[in-house]
């Protein structure tokens, strides 16, 4: 009995040290959770700035007294997701913050807090509550109730361990989507708050992986191995001063790292070893300072093929970092000749040539070469087994509508080679023979991580792709190459895809032959994941063959090897291929002549008589030549029988004309009335890219009507894009209208007020119509007043035409049984007009015509048979392509918002609800999405062709099937 109670009386004495050590913690709950109920004064929290704080009524009276208040408590809790909950009331509303400390980072910080707004002007109970990460044993927290005088009474406050929230969990792989026999395994979820968001990887000798936080440090990764659990995934911080890397590469025994913007050390190359073994890289050496920062900054680092050099890519905005050497001929220049105007919100204005670059170096960075230039912004860069170089582009979303746009694009990487990229309106078209095309245009994205499926234990095709990544829309797609000339054609596939699904670095791991991929960037969640191939085909490995190096191929390497010679015979070895049929063989040979002195070849140019070779030799001449040999360059040109030029020759003659006006000078008198001559009687054209470089011609030239077809073609111009190109050129011209033609003209910006594009889209058009008020003389400015004084980017739209009638609700086996049995000769012409029509330009790209929101249709017809295409266009819901598939946000406060992710910023998911307004998007937080869905309704419309009769849908059809060539069977004439 003495015993007991002995017993009893030390198990109350312990219970009453607790409760005395917990204040009014809860003594039921768990060690992890710490409840504040109020029912006694001595509750441990304190006032630090103009507040009081009391007890009455079982409640936590918080007098707010002055414009800052602010009362908190000293705590421990063990590291991790943490929950507070707030129970109070107010009688007006609050705006304030919760604050944390831990002991890591003792202290209260911005970053280290959640505002929270009780919206509501009564005295209800409201709940709060905040989900956050300690990155180390929790030390306080500290509520900022209101900013305002004023009483707050809290009823409770709690503290327990918590799960992450959505938006701190990567994307769980059931979301993701991916190609049959393939298996996709999250691997990591980085803890944001504390490891950041990663944006580059790399693969260390062991196999393991290291990844660089675009804002912060270096983590290096032990993945668990492949049928292991995932958790078996080991993440450690690296123990060097080293992070904010867009490119890591481990080789010759160092860890390389393209530093980005660091406010701690400066932008540019560094190398890190480990010189004690201790496997910790305990020397940090800086070789090359890159000056360049932010998202169009320095990039990616890889290895050459032969392991000898390592190869750099940076973006638009990242200087030169002074190469020594040049594979790129000196002498890159804007060659725009009309007015450029910059962006309309200002992005990249006044950055000029040569954009984007790609560098080589040897492993000390002691001697960088330029080896191309032009892009916009490239952010990988990967070699095929052959040792062919590749990158992925990006575009200029806010471009999407002008026809100055252009798509994100596979380029291929050759020697000395330019893409093209100028700031503001002046990107180069992708026909211009001084520069090279794309392998493949993949549409609107955020280019990032690329890296060929070389290593992996997939089937051959996979092993031979190149994979890319688009950040904006959370897809990764195998890229499949094939030979065709001196490069390479391609199609492309989605491969992996989720929303959201941020991919920022693709690696393959020679260890495990798996494919690993981070998500991540601009502070949204961060993930690791894997991916490996399940299914029953061979994962033999493949490797070229020497059949696959043979040909034009071949021919363009013999020929990129003059361009680091300077030697007389050159110009006599590459002079046969100026001419060559094959676009890049042209283009090497012309680049090996660049680099040799112009006084060696300028007469070989003047006294050649192959159409061809004169076009491509005059091209290098007018870029290298002197002022003097103008008046020479262009009698040669003017002396070609332009009717006999085939229609390649006859553009690239268009812009040699071009550039012999911007490098060599203005035409005298003579030479103006002499060009005209050779080229006026062909305007308009019957095709619409050769009437863009005519009519650019003939306003410089200021040709006689100029002014008159350019708005004819304008009035009947079935895009918006061709359109905007006629009202840009004639912006500049001041001499050669009359009354009728300004108004005409001035009038067409109330007609574009239809029109819609991305986020500069309005702006432009406001910008071109400003420039070519400039060319108005005050009496005509001000008998335009009542037109000019119209505010566009306010106006209402104005209907370019009556609305057709509907003809008929069409079904598609009405239209395939006409279709079937029709035995007529389709038009041309009226299939393009009607593709105008039912909008179709407004959302896809078609024959290099239109927008870019939807898929290219240009090889639809290859694909698909009719009744898919009837389908396809009357039945958008019936079959949704993944890759144009929207979602269904089902949000916390009963909205439900349908549409593309297509941009990300922390929790933040940007999302186009509408395919016609590419430039309005909503906004929707990740934390207050309660569900989302793949939505069973296509983003395209309905009854687009029910405006169209039979005859019009028929024609629309064979558009559609002869991929916008008007020679094609369809359009013969049948016996």
């Amino acid at each position: 009995m003495i015993q007991a109670l002995k017993t009893l009386c030390i198990a109350t004495s312990v219970l009453l040290v607790s409760q005395a050590m917990l204040a009014a913690k809860d003594s039921s709950a768990p060690d992890s959770t710490q409840v504040w109920t109020f029912k006694q004064k001595e509750h441990g929290w304190t006032p630090y700035r103009d507040c009081t704080l009391d007890v009455k009524d079982n409640l936590l009276q918080v007098n707010s007294t002055g414009k800052d208040p602010h009362f908190g408590r000293e705590l421990k809790s063990p590291a991790g997701w943490k929950k507070v909950k707030v129970r109070l009331r107010a009688p007006n509303r609050l705006r304030g913050e919760l604050y944390w400390k831990t002991e890591q980072k003792n202290g209260y910080a911005d970053e280290r807090s959640e505002k929270f707004d009780t919206r509501g002007n009564n005295k209800d109970w409201q709940d709060l509550t905040f989900v956050f990460y300690a990155d180390s044993p929790l030390t306080g927290l500290r509520f900022d109730p209101s900013s305002r005088k004023g009483l707050v009474e809290i009823e409770s406050i709690s503290l327990e361990d918590s799960e992450p929230p959505r938006s701190a969990t990567a994307t769980p792989v059931d979301q993701i989507k991916l190609l049959e026999g393939y298996k996709v395994e999250l691997l990591y979820s980085v803890p944001t708050d504390v490891e950041g968001s990663w944006v580059s990887m790399t693969i260390d000798p062991k196999g393991r992986l290291i990844a660089s936080d675009q804002y912060g440090a270096l983590y290096r990764i032990t993945p668990a191995k492949i049928g292991a659990k995932t958790n078996d995934t080991q993440v450690e911080k690296l123990n060097v001063d080293m992070g904010m890397a867009h490119g890591l590469l481990y080789a010759f025994d160092s860890l390389y790292a393209v530093v980005n913007g660091g406010d701690t050390r400066p932008s540019g190359l560094y190398r890190l070893k480990d010189t004690n073994g201790d496997d910790q890289f305990d020397d940090v050496q800086f070789l090359r300072e890159i000056k360049g920062a932010g998202e169009h900054g320095p990039h990616a680092i890889i290895l050459s093929p032969d392991k000898k050099s390592l190869y750099i890519a940076a973006g638009n905005h990242t200087d030169l970092p002074n190469p020594e050497k040049s594979l790129v001929p000196r002498n890159w220049d804007e060659d725009l000749l009309l007015p450029r105007l910059w962006d309309a919100r200002g992005h990249a204005a006044g950055k000029l040539a040569p954009g984007g670059w790609i560098c080589r170096t040897d492993p000390e960075g002691k001697e960088f070469e330029l080896v191309s230039s032009g892009f916009r912004n490239e952010y990988d860069i990967a070699f095929n087994p052959e040792g062919e170089l590749f990158t992925y582009d990006a575009d200029m979303e806010w471009d999407v509508g002008s026809p100055w746009y252009r798509p994100t694009r596979v380029n291929h990487v050759t020697s000395g080679s330019e893409f093209g990229w100028r700031s503001g309106t002046g990107k180069w078209p992708a026909y211009y023979p001084d520069s090279l095309p794309a392998v493949v245009n993949i549409g609107q994205g955020s280019p990032t991580g690329i890296v060929f499926g070389t290593g992996t234990k997939f089937p051959a095709k996979y092993q031979q792709s190149l994979f890319i990544s688009d950040w904006s829309y959370g897809i990764i797609y195998a890229v499949h190459m094939k030979p065709e000339g001196a490069s390479y054609v391609a199609t492309y596939e989605k491969f992996a895809s989720a929303t959201p699904l941020p991919v920022t670095d693709l690696v393959v791991n020679p260890v495990d032959g798996a494919l690993y991929f981070t998500i991540g960037g601009r502070r949204t969640q961060s993930g690791l994941y894997r991916i490996t191939y399940t299914g029953k085909e061979s994962t033999a490995p493949v490797s070229a063959t020497p059949a696959e190096l043979a040909g034009y191929r071949a021919l363009r390497r013999d020929l990129e090897k003059y361009h680091e010679q300077q030697n007389e015979e050159v110009v006599y070895k590459v002079w046969p291929y100026l001419g060559h049929a094959d676009r890049h063989i042209r283009y090497a040979a012309r680049i090996a002549l660049e680099h040799q002195p112009v006084e060696q070849w300028q007469n070989c140019v003047l006294i050649e008589q192959d159409p061809a070779t004169l076009i491509n030799a005059g091209i290098a001449l007018a870029r290298n030549g002197k002022p003097a040999v103008k008046h020479a360059l262009l009698e040669k040109l003017n002396g070609l029988d332009w009717a006999a030029l085939s229609q390649t020759e006859k553009m690239d003659l268009l812009r040699l004309y071009q550039l012999v006006f911007i490098r060599l000078g203005e035409p005298t008198e003579r030479e103006r009335i002499d060009v005209l001559a050779q080229i006026d009687k062909s305007y308009p054209a019957s095709d619409v890219f050769m009437n863009r470089e005519l009519s650019r011609l003939l306003v410089y030239l200021n040709a006689p009507k100029v002014i008159e077809r350019t708005l004819a073609l304008q009035d009947k111009a079935l895009t918006q894009e061709e359109q905007i190109h006629y009202a840009k050129v004639l912006s500049s011209l001041a001499s050669g209208w009359n009354n009728d033609l300004r108004k005409r003209y001035f009038e067409w910006y109330l007609k574009s007020t239809a029109h819609k594009g991305g986020r500069s889209f309005d702006k432009f058009l406001v910008n071109i119509r400003a420039e070519a008020i400039k060319t108005l003389t005050d009496a005509e400015e001000k008998a335009l007043k009542p037109v000019l004084e119209i505010n566009l980017e306010k106006a209402e739209p104005v209907p370019q035409g009556p609305p057709r009638p509907v003809v008929k609700k069409w079904t598609v086996d009405e239209l395939l049984h006409a279709a079937n049995n029709d035995d007529g000769q389709r038009n041309f012409e009226r299939g393009r007009e009607m593709f105008a029509v039912a909008a179709c330009f407004k959302c896809h790209r078609f024959a290099g015509e239109g927008g870019t929101i939807g898929p290219d249709l240009t090889g639809v017809g290859g694909r698909f048979n009719a009744q898919n295409l009837l389908e396809s266009i009357i039945e958008p819901s019936k079959v949704i392509s993944d890759q144009y598939a929207s979602t269904m946000f089902i949000l916390d406060d009963g909205r439900v918002v349908n549409g593309r992710v297509i941009n990300l910023s922390g929790k933040n998911l940007m999302v186009l609800t509408d395919m016609t307004n590419p430039s309005d998007l909503a906004s929707i937080n990740r934390d207050s999405v309660e569900e989302m869905m793949p939505s069973k309704s296509s983003m395209m419309p309905t009854g687009l062709v029910d405006t169209l009769t039979k005859e019009e849908a028929l024609d629309l059809l064979a558009y559609l099937r002869s991929g916008g060539n008007s020679k094609h069977e369809l359009f013969k004439k049948k016996d």
